[in-house]
């Protein structure tokens, strides 16, 4: 996974790419962790986008589907540490969803403040119940504060797979943009965003969300 941060004008735009889907081991979200970090810590706003046609398409499978519980246990920990990571955040953090997301990428988009996606024949979705997984209370912190109640089932229960103008009316996406444009209308939401006094965006930020991050802290043992 190469993983990649420009901060140009106090925008920190984080770029993710492992020259496929963009599926991610540990290693990866390492990296993509200390990104976060160092973005976090330099620029006024954030960015984060993934390759062209994959924004994320979730864990490594053949871990998540391995024999071995304990490293299933430790990528299911680093993504969910990161989606709190992100969602705590209280600086500006945009999305710019270049293609396919699933699992841990859909979260990773609820728990940034504004989505932007590309149209196309791109696909959304949590496949937990298809795969036979259970979902956490982190993830369904996530899910319960940001999906429309209408498709709240379908995502959660069902498996139900979205396109993208489905994923804005489900809550994964705010905005569609066209092929290519998702980032430099991220940058420029985020540069809009950063104008604000920061304080100011912050509390008021996360004042709507302390309940939910403290059951997020909880369930991650953080």
């Amino acid at each position: 996974m190469e993983i990649s941060l420009d901060i140009t004008d106090g925008i920190g735009l984080i770029s993710f790419d492992d020259g496929k889907k963009n599926a991610f081991t540990l290693d990866g979200i390492n990296g993509l962790t200390s990104a976060f970090d160092e973005a976090e810590a330099n620029a006024k706003a954030i960015v984060l986008t993934g390759r062209p046609g994959s924004f994320c398409a979730g864990f490594d499978l053949s871990t998540m589907m391995g024999e071995d519980k304990e490293a299933v246990g430790k990528l299911g920990l680093g993504g969910g540490s990161l989606a709190l990571r992100m969602y705590q955040c209280g600086k500006p953090l945009v999305a710019a969803c270049t293609g396919h997301s699933f699992t841990i990428g859909c979260l990773w988009l609820l728990a940034c403040d504004t989505r932007i996606g590309e149209g196309g024949r791109f696909k959304f979705s949590m496949i937990e119940t298809q795969v036979g997984m259970r979902l956490t209370p982190w993830a369904l912190t996530l899910l319960e504060a940001k999906l429309s109640k209408r498709h709240y089932t379908s995502v959660v229960v069902q498996s139900k797979i979205y396109d993208p103008d489905g994923a804005v009316d489900a809550g994964f996406l705010d905005e569609i943009v066209g092929d290519g444009e998702a980032v430099p209308r991220a940058l420029e939401l985020a540069a809009g965003f950063a104008q604000l006094p920061a304080d100011a965006y912050a509390a008021n930020k996360l004042s709507t969300r302390q309940e939910g991050i403290e059951i997020m802290r909880r369930d991650l043992g953080l």
